[in-house]
Formats: structure tokens, sequence, C-alpha cells
């Protein structure tokens, strides 16, 4: 503790000024002035207060100016009052200063620009017409909507759904078969708990569905993808399930040939096995009508998951399991007696939004400007860095870009350094998929169906992140980071 007096000619002094500035009340000023000393560190915490009355003297104060203004301090916990040892400045009247605060952790720079798949430009959400359906939605919803809800979801938007699939994607199921979810995860934990494991899954996938099952105790193992999708011939007898996505294979964007779609189903058939087609962007192809989904071929041994979240927002949550008919009962029972997870009003705009065919025009809407915009990064590509060659078919709302090998993770470090996320194809990869050894330039060798392949470099990106305004800027950071063109070395001499 300081023990010091300070006396008003000290506080008055050059080397402790207590500056009585403003107009108006005289208590509130001195107190301002008190406050600042301390607060500045000029009065340490102990340091002992000249009388009241001296300072009232020397300030040319009222004492009961002083009196009242210690006593206010006092009270606000600036200063301390003991009988018999005067009034001092609190030993907490002082917070620690920065340095003595533990410091916290500094959060890395939020990227200026964004190419990372699984999410669409929120901009282009259609409110309007959502509203509209909303409106009609409430003002027509039975009672019992508003009630305890039915975990296999609102008839209205399962016979909205089982239409709309059919005609869409060609498949083939009766509204009791559509169990609504919450999404594609949520739809994927609950085929997990009912099937148990091992799973066969894409060697190029998503991780967090990888590590969903995981947590569920089903393990998974890695089929080889290669320009025709997945290599089915790998599947065995053991495997539980598979999982796909036949329509645009994600991340890689190559479809599910004929052949090994047929061989899929039979594999299925044969094992009792099931088939689980993720259905992340069918509706999405540009370059010629959608294929219709696997399930169409066989419903009693493919489940389809779908969602809204590529075609509408991942922010609403809802999404569909279409099962073969033994496996509703057991699903339901797994998801619970009560609905839980999905809003029965927000199914219920939905399957307004479906009938009133504004779902027909957003997905329409979107399609020309996801076209548009793969359109531009192929043609910036050609222009900046022909050199880097864009993969997969012409669908969905991401796309590969072919890389030099050995060259992915620097590019993605440069494109952190323009201000730009993207992810490497590296990022999906299995980790159990074979380990690398010398191959062709599409990372498989021969055609004897080993596991040999080569690393496959590449970037995936998501062009229907960015909003319109900011797409051109992410386009040009994006060029910027990749690898120059190799020298063609000097022009040969005339002969």
């Amino acid at each position: 503790m300081v023990d010091s007096w300070v006396n008003s000619a000290e506080i008055l002094g050059s080397d402790l000024p207590l500056e009585l500035s403003g107009t108006g009340n005289r208590r509130a000023v001195l107190m301002r002035a008190l406050r600042e000393a301390i607060r500045a560190g000029r009065l340490p915490p102990g340091t002992r207060l000249p009388p009241y009355r001296s300072l009232a003297a020397d300030l040319g104060l009222a004492r009961n100016t002083v009196a009242d203004a210690y006593a206010e301090l006092v009270a606000e916990g600036w200063l301390a009052a003991r009988q018999g040892s005067g009034t001092r400045v609190a030993e907490r009247a002082v917070p620690r200063t920065p340095a003595q605060r533990p410091r916290a952790p500094r959060r890395p720079a939020r990227p200026l620009l964004d190419l990372v798949q699984g999410k669409p430009d929120p901009s282009v959400f259609p409110r309007t017409a959502w509203l509209a359906s909303a409106r009609r939605a409430l003002t027509r919803a039975p009672h019992d909507a508003f009630g305890p809800g039915d975990p296999h979801g609102r008839p209205e938007l399962r016979q909205a759904l089982a239409g709309y699939l059919a005609r869409v994607r060609g498949v083939r199921a009766s509204p009791g078969r559509i169990v609504l979810c919450s999404g594609a995860a949520h739809g994927l934990r609950l085929l997990a708990e009912v099937l148990g494991g091992p799973w066969a899954v894409e060697e190029y996938g998503l991780p967090f569905h990888r590590g969903l099952l995981a947590a569920h105790g089903v393990g998974t193992r890695p089929l080889t993808v290669d320009e025709h999708g997945a290599r089915v011939a790998e599947l065995g007898r053991t495997d539980r399930a598979v999982l796909l996505t036949p329509a645009h294979q994600f991340p890689t964007g190559g479809p599910l040939r004929p052949e090994r779609r047929a061989a899929v189903v039979d594999w299925a058939r044969t094992t009792g096995s099931l088939v689980v087609e993720d259905d992340y962007d069918g509706e999405f192809r540009y370059d010629r009508q959608p294929v219709g989904a696997v399930q169409g071929l066989d419903p009693e041994h493919v489940a389809l998951l779908g969602s809204v979240s590529k075609s509408l927002s991942t922010t609403l949550r809802i999404g569909w399991l279409v099962l073969p008919e033994r496996l509703v009962e057991p699903v339901l029972a797994a998801k619970g007696e009560r609905e839980q997870w999905s809003s029965a009003t927000e199914q219920l705009t939905l399957a307004d939004f479906i009938e009133s065919g504004a779902y027909d025009r957003q997905v329409r809407r979107m399609r020309q400007r996801y076209r548009r915009r793969r359109d531009q990064l192929v043609a910036a590509l050609e222009l900046r860095a022909p050199q880097v060659r864009v993969t997969g078919i012409s669908a969905g709302l991401h796309a590969v870009l072919e890389l030099p090998p050995g060259t992915e993770h620097s590019v993605v470090r440069a494109a952190a350094w323009q201000g730009l996320a993207v992810e490497g194809l590296g990022d999906y990869l299995h980790p159990a998929a074979p380990a690398p050894r010398a191959g062709d330039r599409n990372g498989r060798i021969g055609q004897d169906g080993q596991d040999g392949r080569v690393r496959r470099d590449g970037l995936v990106v998501g062009y229907a992140t960015p909003a319109e305004h900011a797409y051109p800027e992410a386009l040009e950071a994006l060029c910027r980071a990749l690898p120059p063109a190799p020298d063609p070395g000097p022009a040969p001499a005339p002969a």
C-alpha cells in the first residue's frame, strides 16, 4: 500500500495536475477530475488523499462540495474510507492494464472472396414468392399443423414431393415412402442408425459425411473413382450399403455410367444391401436434360436422399428420404414419436411453393445463373490460364480445376494470399484410399481393376457462392493464384 500523503499542493503541482475544467456542478467537475487522475495512474491504488477541508481550501470550493464528492466516489468504489486512516484510492479502482490481461488468441483474417463449394448465393433467395407461399400455406393450414408434429412429415409436402420427383428426377415413390428430415445429414444419421455398417463410399466425397457415419459406429471403405464415376465392381458382400452421387460425382464431377448404374442395382438385389443415392444437385445439368435418379431402376433397393440446400437455401432445414417400403417404419422409429427437427409451417410453405410452380421457376432461374457462372469460369481460364483444365460434366454448383502434379497446396496458399478462400481436391480424399504411385494423367493404371493411382491435384471451385458483384473479382484472384504455363523452350533452329 502506498502510504504517502498527497496534499493539495502536490495534487495541484506539475507532477500531479488536477484539472477542474468544464462548467456546471463543481462537485461533478471535481469527481470527474479525480476519476481521471486515478484512471491514468497519477493516483495509484492505496494513495492517501488530503482531508476534504484542506482540499476545499486549496481549490476554493465549499467543504460540503468536496466532502460529497469523496463520499460519492467511495460509494462508486473509486475511493475507500476508514475511521482513523483517512481516504485512500481503492485497491481495485483501476482495472488491470492490457499488458497484464491474458491475450486472446488472434482469429485468422476472414477471406474477402469466397469460392468454397456448397454455399449457393444467398442474395437470390426468392423472398417475394416464398412469402406469398407462406401466407397461402398459413391461411389454409389445418389445426393439427400447429400441434405435435408427425415424424413422417406433413402429408401436403410429401404429396407435392412425390409428384415433383417423379416428373423431374424419374423417382418412383408414393407419399407414404417419403420421410421428411432436416437435411441430408439428418437423413444419413437415420440410415446409419437403422442399417449399421460397414458402408462403401466413393473415395472422393465429403469428409463431413464420413465423420457423421463414423460417429454412429459405421465404418467406411473407399471405392475407386474414375471419369465414369465409382467403380462399383469393388463392392463386396459384407457392405451393408454404398453411398453414391451418381448424377454428378462429388466433387470430381463425372456421372455414373449406365452399365455401372445397372451393376450397382444388381449388387444390391443379390446381397440385400442398400444403395444410398445422394441427389445433391441432380436438377442442375447444363449440357443436356438431367439424368434420372438410380432410384427409378429399383425403388426396393435404392434410397434417395435430397434437400433444398442447393436449390433454395442452406438455412431451410428441409430434406427427404425416399425409402424402400421395408425401411419406412424402422426409419420412423429411429426418428422418434414426434417431429422435433423440421418446422411444420416451413414444410407447408415448401409444399405450396412446389405446387404453385414457384419452385420450378426458381430452379430454372438458378440453372441459367449457374451455367453462366461456369461459362465465365471456363472463359477466364482459357484466357488467363490455358494450362489449367476444367474437368467433369457441365453441371452443379462447383467445378474441379486439374492442376499440375505437386502444385495443389501451393496454389491454395497463393489463393489465400490473394484474399480468396478455395479448397484443394485432396481435402475430399478418403484417408484409407490407396497410396499414390506412378500412372497415367487420370490417375489410373491399366484396366485390371487394381488400386493403382497417382495423386490428383486440383481445386474445387464453388462458382455459385459469391454475390454477383464479387464474382469477377473472385475469378481474377483465382487466375492470379494459378501456376504459370510451362515454358515451351527455345524455338527450333531453322533448317
